[in-house]
């Protein structure tokens, strides 16, 4: 059974799902389509529009850990993403766990879960993408497929757009984002438009770690997970969570 779920399906009313999954996809939904506060990234609202985005669910309580669960929806996915449209991103919720936590603890979750994520790859980290994420043209990989990582948090308030009720994260592929700056007019023309409404769906001005992939002076790594004020990371925590790893072994 495909642990990947479409538009179509999460529609379908008689699919056999838990009521929080459900109600995760009915409030990712109601984001993307609002036509008054406009969710700023326009290509994730286009991806949503053509049904090109799958999305995947993990669960508190069974025999596998979250990210053991992750592992196999991210396999999945990269498999097959090129079938989806050219927009295409894997969109993951979490079940709420009860726990309050705040901005800083979702941080340290998130990339707790990516390190153990990478040390259930199968595959060996790409030749071609830096394995230090203090260089700009490193990006998180798994199964040989490079992706941009996004995280949404409950804890989010200033930065709505990183705001979601359910801990959630979503994995645009490399391939996505060269085929989107394969048109240069295109990309440019909609940058400011992204600006623009990032400014009036945030009550705090854009992140100043926004920045391109490969650009002078970007670190991916600091635009996974963005805190609800400037502050970063004074080291990528992926680096440290998986050095402690590493130890544990």
């Amino acid at each position: 059974m495909s642990l990947l779920f479409s538009s179509v399906d999460m529609e379908n009313e008689e699919l056999p799902v838990e009521l929080w999954q459900r109600d995760a996809y009915r409030l990712f939904s109601a984001k993307m389509s609002d036509r008054e506060a406009r969710f700023p990234c326009i290509p994730a609202t286009q991806a949503y529009a053509l049904g090109h985005l799958r999305y995947g669910f993990i669960f508190q309580s069974g025999n596998a850990s979250p990210a053991e669960q992750l592992s196999k929806v991210v396999s999945e996915y990269g498999a097959v993403s090129r079938t989806f449209g050219n927009y295409s991103s894997l969109v993951i919720f979490f079940e709420q766990d009860q726990e309050m936590k705040d901005v800083l603890t979702y941080e340290q979750s998130f990339w707790n879960l990516l390190s153990e994520l990478r040390s259930l790859d199968p595959e060996a980290w790409p030749e071609d993408i830096p394995e230090d994420p203090e260089n700009p043209l490193w990006e998180f990989c798994y199964n040989d497929e490079r992706y941009f990582v996004y995280c949404g948090t409950p804890a989010h308030i200033s930065r709505q757009s990183r705001h979601f009720p359910y801990f959630m994260l979503a994995m645009t592929p490399r391939w996505v984002l060269d085929l989107w700056n394969e048109q240069p007019q295109r990309a440019s023309a909609v940058a400011p438009r992204i600006r623009a409404r990032l400014a009036a769906y945030d009550t705090v001005p854009a992140h100043p770690e926004l920045k391109q992939y490969g650009s002078e002076g970007n670190l991916e790594y600091k635009q996974y997970f963005l805190r609800d004020d400037d502050t970063t990371p004074t080291k990528c925590p992926f680096l440290h969570s998986l050095q402690r790893e590493k130890v544990k072994e």
